[in-house]
C-alpha cells in the first residue's frame, strides 16, 4: 500500500492540509515572477490537474497535492543539468516542514522520475500518486498553455522560433536531449507531439486529447504561415 497522511504523525486530513498550505505559501513566494514558463501558476495548475485526477483515480489527494507543489522546485534545465537538486530540494523543504519520512520518501521519488528525459528514455512512476502527479505535469505542457509555455522557455532560453533546416531529433538518451539546442518548433515533435501517448491514467488520457488536437492544428497553421500562406 502506498504512504499515506493517514500512516503519518499528522493523523489526519486537517494537518496534512496545514503541511500543503505551508508548503504552498513557500513555492509561491519562490517562484512568484519567473519568466520562463515555470512559475508558480504553472505549478498552481499542475497542483489542480494533480488533484482532480488523483481524486477520479483512487489515488491519494494529499500526497499528489504536495508532490505536484514541490515538482519543479529546482528543474535541472536551470541547474546545469544537475537531476539531483529537485529532489534535494523538496527532501530539505519537507522535512523542514515536518514532513513524515514515509511522504518524504513518496513525494521525492515523484520528483525524482516526473521528468520527460527524452523521446527514448523510459521514465515510469512506481505509485499511483506520482502517475496522476506526472499525467497534470505533462497536460500543462501541451494545448494552448504548452503552446505559449514552449515559446516563452524558447525566448528565455534564446532559442529561435523555427529554423526550416533544422529537422527534430529523437532523443534516445537523457543526456542528448539535455544537450539539445534545438529552436522551439522542434519541441513539439521532439516532445510535446508524444505526451499524449504517455498518459499513465485513464483520466490523463481523456484529458489529454482536445489539448493534443489543439497543438496539431496550431503547428499547421505555424507552418503555413511560414510560407506565406
Amino acid at each position: 500500500m502506498s504512504p499515506t497522511f493517514l500512516d503519518s504523525p499528522f493523523k489526519g486530513e486537517a494537518n496534512a492540509g496545514l503541511l500543503v498550505d505551508r508548503v504552498a505559501q513557500h513555492i509561491r513566494a519562490r517562484f512568484a515572477g519567473e519568466g520562463s514558463g515555470h512559475d508558480w501558476h504553472h505549478i498552481n495548475r499542475v497542483r489542480r490537474l494533480a488533484r482532480q485526477i488523483a481524486a477520479a483515480e483512487g489515488a491519494d489527494q494529499d500526497v499528489a497535492e504536495l508532490a505536484a507543489l514541490v515538482h519543479d522546485i529546482a528543474d535541472w534545465k536551470f541547474h546545469h543539468g544537475d537531476d539531483g537538486i529537485g529532489p534535494r530540494e523538496a527532501e530539505r523543504l519537507l522535512r523542514d516542514e515536518g514532513a513524515a519520512p514515509e511522504v518524504i520518501e513518496q513525494v521525492v521519488d515523484i520528483v525524482r522520475t516526473i521528468s520527460f528525459k527524452g523521446a527514448g528514455v523510459v521514465t515510469p512512476m512506481q505509485t499511483l500518486e506520482g502517475r496522476c502527479v506526472q499525467d497534470a505535469d505533462r497536460l500543462d505542457a501541451i494545448g494552448a498553455i504548452g503552446i505559449a509555455r514552449c515559446f516563452a522557455y524558447g525566448g528565455y532560453a534564446g532559442r529561435s522560433m523555427y529554423d526550416p533546416d533544422e529537422a527534430p531529433v529523437m532523443h534516445a538518451t537523457a543526456e542528448a536531449y539535455k544537450a539539445s539546442k534545438g529552436h522551439s518548433l522542434n519541441h513539439f515533435y521532439e516532445k510535446l507531439f508524444l505526451l499524449k501517448e504517455r498518459m499513465n491514467t485513464a483520466t490523463g488520457r481523456a484529458m489529454a486529447e482536445a489539448r493534443h488536437r489543439y497543438m496539431e492544428e496550431f503547428v499547421l497553421r505555424f507552418l503555413k504561415e511560414w510560407e506565406g500562406e
